[in-house]
């Protein structure tokens, strides 16, 4: 009976990795992307793309184990809700008022600790701010208008 509900098992894991996931990566930075549009200096552009942008762009890096599912959909959702929040692809389309409460937010949650999720750094450790580089991103982000 173990040895069948294994098999079965095993079936099913087969069979749900060709449930397709759409992965979220563009070739090419659009004229509307925040390190675009804001001029951001290659200090800043670095931080972002490492730190960030696997999540709040069109840009995630996928390692190998992010297109196994179960694990794909849920890195998937957790992407598509990250993006709904703060697209930087899209930065240049914001409004004033959205731009300048999105840089706010970006601030508390990295000077928190919030951002990067704790999650995320259990598998992306080189992605955890530095006191100096949250400074860096705070000092350039007060230069944003």
């Amino acid at each position: 009976m173990k040895r069948k509900i294994l098999w079965i098992l095993l079936i099913v894991f087969i069979a749900i990795q060709f449930i397709p996931v759409e992965l979220n990566q563009s070739e090419s930075f659009s004229k509307e992307n925040f390190i675009v549009s804001t001029d951001a200096p290659d200090n800043i552009a670095s931080i972002l793309k490492k730190s960030c942008y696997d999540c709040h762009s069109n840009h995630t890096k996928y390692p190998w184990y992010d297109k196994i599912a179960p694990i794909s959909w849920w890195v998937s959702g957790h992407i598509n809700h990250a993006k709904e929040e703060l697209n930087f692809e899209e930065w240049a389309t914001y409004s004033l008022k959205r731009k300048k409460h999105k840089l706010e937010e970006i601030v508390k949650k990295t000077e928190e600790g919030h951002m990067p999720l704790k999650s995320y750094l259990w598998m992306h450790g080189d992605a955890k701010l530095s006191e100096n580089q949250i400074s860096e991103l705070k000092m350039f982000i007060s230069t944003i208008e």
